[in-house]
């Protein structure tokens, strides 16, 4: 539920807390989660063991619900250091790959008149810029500005190459989220909720239009999880974190639990 809250200085800002009835559904489900899933543990534990060096724990700071941090657990699934090739597997971000087939960076698609409000007016909807030597007006240039913060924030890859083959089986069955209801019954976390991010993913969203997100609790799964094959930006996947922090409900929230659940059967890969 969402509260009003002063800061330091006396402003009032919205607050989420979790209320008692999502608070039990989180005990009483990831209790039983971790009961179903006990028997694949150990299994999981030597599976990874055996196949490469490092921890059986991949754990992160993240952030969730109003900025706040906490420690992130998860199976690995990736090479030990698997973060710091992180930077050098840049050019494969598919999110950056979806940019450029979109705009055409220094193509005709960024003149002035290109812009469907300049189109729709008849004339420049706002000043002429000259970048790189191409003419664009200024808001559509905010606009792709604001496109390309999002593409740089997320990162997807397909294919990975710092994947393991055991962590490879284990994203498929979604096995790997397992320690996550750990995360739960110490209250990090919500069963359901919006993905709590990296830091260097959660520091470009600080805008009053994305964070709004962070209103709702940190979750194993949500929307974005449920309809991740339909979000081709990180701008429709933003969208959704806000959805769902201005409709949840328990309802909405036991509707995403069943379609994870049947998502999960379904075997449907992992792509977060």
């Amino acid at each position: 539920m969402k509260t009003k809250a002063k800061d330091k200085e006396g402003k009032e800002y919205l607050n989420y807390r979790i209320g008692w009835a999502k608070r039990a559904f989180d005990l009483i489900f990831s209790s039983l989660a971790l009961v179903f899933f006990s028997p694949f543990i150990l299994l999981i534990i030597i599976a990874i063991k055996l196949e490469s060096k490092g921890p059986i724990i991949y754990f992160q700071r993240r952030v969730g619900t109003g900025y706040d941090m906490f420690t992130f657990y998860k199976f690995r699934t990736m090479v030990f250091d698997a973060d710091k090739k992180l930077s050098g597997l840049s050019s494969l971000n598919e999110y950056l790959k979806e940019e450029q087939k979109e705009y055409h960076i220094n193509d005709v698609e960024y003149k002035f008149e290109e812009c469907s409000d300049c189109q729709r007016l008849g004339k420049p909807c706002s000043p002429i810029l000259f970048i790189d030597g191409v003419e664009i007006c200024e808001n559509k240039y905010l606009r792709l500005r604001k496109q390309e913060l999002l593409q740089n924030t997320f990162f997807k890859m397909k294919d990975d190459p710092r994947i393991t083959k055991v962590g490879r089986i284990l994203r498929q069955f979604h096995l790997d989220e397992i320690p996550q209801f750990y995360n739960v019954l110490r209250g990090d976390m919500s069963v359901v909720g919006n993905r709590p991010l990296p830091l260097y993913e959660a520091e470009h969203l600080t805008t009053d239009e994305w964070s709004y997100r962070f209103l709702a609790p940190a979750g194993i799964t949500g929307l974005w999880q449920i309809r991740s094959a339909d979000v081709h930006n990180p701008e429709e996947r933003i969208a959704l974190d806000n959805q769902y922090a201005m409709i949840a409900n328990p309802w909405t929230d036991f509707k995403i639990v069943i379609k994870t659940i049947l998502t999960f059967f379904m075997f449907r890969k992992a792509s977060y």
